[in-house]
Formats: C-alpha cells, structure tokens, sequence
C-alpha cells in the first residue's frame, strides 16, 4: 500500500495531535483576545503606543474588533473538538482573521503579536492538513 504525501500516517497522527491542540489554543487565544478587547475599550490609556504607522486606528475600536475575533476563535476552538468540517471551516477562516488583527496590532504590542501570529500559522497548518475521517 502506497501513501500519498499527505496521508502519511505520521504526518496524519501529527496534524491530528495538532488539532487538538489548536483547538485548545484557539480557546485561549480566543479568551484572551476577548480580554485584551476589553482591555482596550476599557482604558484605552492603558495601551502603550509605539512608532507611529501609516495605518492608525482607535484603540477603543480595535478593541472591539479584539471582542468579536476573539469570540470566533473561542467558538471555533469549542467546535474543532467535535471535529465537524464546519468547524474546521470557521478555525481557518477565524484564525486568520487573527493574523490580519495582530498584524494590524503590531504597534501597539509587538511581541505579543508576532506570537499570536505564529500559533495562528501552527493552527492553520494543523486544521488544514489533518483528515479525521483517515485512520
């Protein structure tokens, strides 16, 4: 029996280990990303400010917009645990909605940008090559 390069049964047991795991992160990535939401509607003069970029937005705002993207991903993490398409489908789409906010979010906190970044390609990566119904 011959295996395609993607349904290598190790590179499988690998994404699928994977996806679990992200599905663990995008709850607290989800959760904390509500929190730094909150955070910024809260006391936007909490937020430390950087070099200034040509794209500027309030920070109130983007607060908001931390709210909601953060609510996705606590959703799709719940959901990639049943191992539904949709939610397969909903951690892409959420995850990178994440990687465009943080890139945005890179003034205002770099370091922990560039992270949230990073585990957001390792959840993309896991949920797109991992086929569940493959055993």
């Amino acid at each position: 029996m011959t295996h395609t390069p993607t349904e290598h049964p190790v590179k499988q047991g690998f994404a699928a280990g994977t996806s679990v795991a992200a599905g663990a992160l995008l709850v607290v990535i989800g959760l904390l990303s509500v929190l730094q939401g909150i955070s910024a509607v809260a006391k936007d003069e909490v937020l430390v400010t950087g070099v200034e970029y040509v794209y500027k937005f309030d920070t109130t705002i983007w607060g908001g917009v931390h709210i909601l993207v953060g609510a996705l991903l606590l959703a799709a993490g719940v959901g990639l645990f049943t191992g539904a398409t949709w939610a397969r489908i909903v951690t892409i789409i959420a995850a990178s909605m994440s990687i465009l906010t943080n890139f945005l979010w890179l003034p205002y906190y770099p370091a922990w940008s560039i992270v949230l970044i990073a585990i957001a390609v390792v959840v993309i990566w896991a949920v797109a090559t991992w086929s569940p119904d493959r055993r």
